[in-house]
């Protein structure tokens, strides 16, 4: 639950009095042209922008109560970017163990157990031993999906996580993760500019100028394949 969220960068004031819900185990997605605010929003949701005023709770709880609150929240949020943003150095499995060792202080065999099961989920667990730099872009996002997933979230924040493909590659990754999540229950919010991605969403909130301009709920959502963009 975000309440009259108030996020600036110097005198320009990107996000204004911004308030809105989602419910447990929906796929929300969030379209806005450039500019008006929401992958901002979505930085705010994850701790990685701090804001002026306003709250976000998460189950009930102010997610910036206290420092254990704020390390257990992230520990339950996941976030895939639309330039991977995956550790060049490490190799797949790597990349997909080191979060859960540092921030869910799980242990290397548990890590990589996990590591291995999301990667079979993608559809890589035979390249677990290559570098991001022998992947395609497509082959990337999938790792960045198992890694999010490997923390088995609560909530999945993505922003543009087709972005950077093309269209046949962005429709299966967008239908992996979409079925993915719906499978776990997993809440996920998606980021986007485009609006047909908005028919597979169980809600659609627009967003104009750092205010939301709409919210419609969407009793029959779409499957990814039956969309066109």
């Amino acid at each position: 639950q975000i309440d009259h969220l108030v996020k600036r960068f110097g005198q320009n004031e990107v996000l204004k009095d911004v308030s809105l819900g989602v419910n447990k185990g929906e796929v929300i997605s969030i379209i806005g042209s450039s500019g008006s605010g929401k992958s901002t929003l979505l930085r705010c949701i994850n701790l990685l922008e701090s804001y002026q005023s306003g709250s976000i709770l998460f189950e009930g709880n102010n997610i910036l109560s206290s420092i254990k609150g704020i390390n257990n929240y992230r520990a339950q949020v996941g976030m895939i970017f639309q330039s991977f943003n995956l550790f060049s150095h490490l190799t797949v499995l790597e990349n997909c163990v080191i979060g859960q060792m540092k921030v869910l202080k799980k242990s290397r065999a548990e890590s990589e157990k996990l590591a291995i099961e999301t990667l079979e989920k993608v559809g890589l667990a035979e390249r677990q031993k290559n570098f991001p730099a022998q992947l395609s872009g497509g082959e990337q996002q999938r790792v960045a999906i198992a890694r999010a997933l490997a923390k088995n979230p609560k909530l999945l924040l993505c922003d543009e996580p087709t972005g950077a493909l093309d269209y046949h590659t962005g429709k299966q990754i967008l239908s992996l993760l979409v079925d993915t999540c719906r499978k776990e229950k997993i809440t996920v919010i998606i980021i986007t500019h485009n609006s047909a991605i908005g028919q597979i969403a169980d809600k659609v909130i627009k967003f104009k100028n750092g205010r939301v301009e709409s919210i419609q709920s969407n009793d029959q959502p779409l499957s990814v394949e039956a969309i066109e963009w």
